[in-house]
């Protein structure tokens, strides 16, 4: 293919190995409409040929806003453990009184169940701020990077202030969506315990069935999440936030839930194995004097942080894929966000 064609984004035949073609402009109306939307793998190929188009723009992005998140969350400095063992213990009495046995594999589900809601909570002003900059800040650069520009801090500035209340709001209904969904896991595994109980089976099928409830709420939950970083996508680039985005992600990813699965799939598998490395290289003193902690720290933070930013930029390309692949790219309606209405003053 030569490089003076135009490649189609959601197309099988995009091409992302070469820098001397650029991005698809989504903004002349020569989208590929309709047409079949990427797959996760093609969805990653275009994330790191955008991110070597505007690499300075996302190292960034990385360094101010997400390097400070990912730096507390993974240290859990801001985490009191006499609050997570109290709630730890909480959860091994419900457990108890649902006919679970306290064994290891319970213990050990109820302590990181109590670290993730504690960590959560505390560093919750962080993630309204940082982490949501952070977020907006790289649908803005995939955009631009779409309509063959760079990232301007300046333009992002007076975007930042037209949309912020809106991203607001859409993050505050994605977490009161996300502790519903736990809400309901938790429910739901102890009414079925419970039942099991009165029954008269014995513990080890009531734990084989909480574990049944836990594969299925994990498939809910993560179609749960997939539809809220599409929803915090949305918001930022069309003039709809709180329940709106939301009802309009789960209506755009339809038919590309299995995309999604793998996208998160992949994504989840990789910050929790950097995670599992930190948590036993720096946080544990299991080997040594614990001298290498000083380089082996930073960098995982540096990894993990990149991670977070390859998932917000492929949350953004599969808006795009799936917008591109919809019934409203026939009408003409995809634009980039420099040129819908709410920001056209800032170009």
């Amino acid at each position: 293919m030569e490089a003076s064609t135009t490649p189609k984004a959601g197309s099988p035949n995009r091409v992302v190995q070469s820098l001397e073609l650029e991005p698809f402009d989504y903004s002349n109306g020569t989208s590929n409409a309709g047409s079949d939307p990427m797959n996760a793998l093609q969805i990653l190929k275009e994330t790191v040929w955008i991110l070597r188009y505007n690499s300075s723009g996302f190292m960034l992005i990385a360094a101010l806003l997400i390097c400070p998140v990912c730096a507390l969350l993974l240290s859990d400095v801001l985490v009191d453990q006499s609050i997570v063992k109290r709630l730890s213990i909480r959860l091994l009495l419900v457990a108890r009184s649902g006919g679970l046995p306290l064994r290891s594999f319970v213990k050990q589900s109820c302590q990181k169940f109590s670290e993730m809601a504690i960590s959560a909570a505390t560093c919750f002003p962080f993630y309204l701020t940082f982490s949501l900059l952070s977020k907006a800040a790289v649908v803005y650069s995939v955009d631009c990077s779409y309509s063959r520009k760079k990232f301007d801090s300046s333009k992002f500035y007076v975007l930042v202030g037209k949309i912020w209340r809106r991203l607001v709001s859409t993050y505050l209904w994605v977490c009161m969506l996300i502790v519903g969904c736990l809400a309901v896991f938790l429910v739901s595994v102890v009414a079925v315990c419970n039942v099991f109980l009165i029954i008269g089976l014995p513990g080890d099928l009531i734990v084989y069935a909480a574990i049944m409830v836990g594969l299925i709420f994990s498939v809910v939950f993560a179609k749960a999440i997939i539809i809220c970083n599409i929803a915090i996508v949305i918001c930022v680039l069309e003039e709809v936030s709180g329940p709106k985005a939301l009802l309009r992600s789960a209506s755009l990813i339809q038919g590309q839930t299995q995309v999604g699965l793998l996208i998160f799939l992949g994504s989840t598998i990789g910050m929790a194995f950097v995670e599992g490395l930190f948590e036993h290289r720096v946080k544990t003193l299991s080997y040594g004097d614990g001298s290498s902690r000083v380089w082996e720290g930073p960098l995982l933070v540096v990894m993990y942080s990149f991670l977070v930013l390859i998932d917000s930029m492929m949350s953004s390309v599969f808006y795009f894929s799936c917008r591109s692949s919809s019934r409203e790219a026939l009408d003409g309606e995809i634009h980039p966000i420099l040129e819908t209405p709410a920001s056209m003053d800032i170009q």
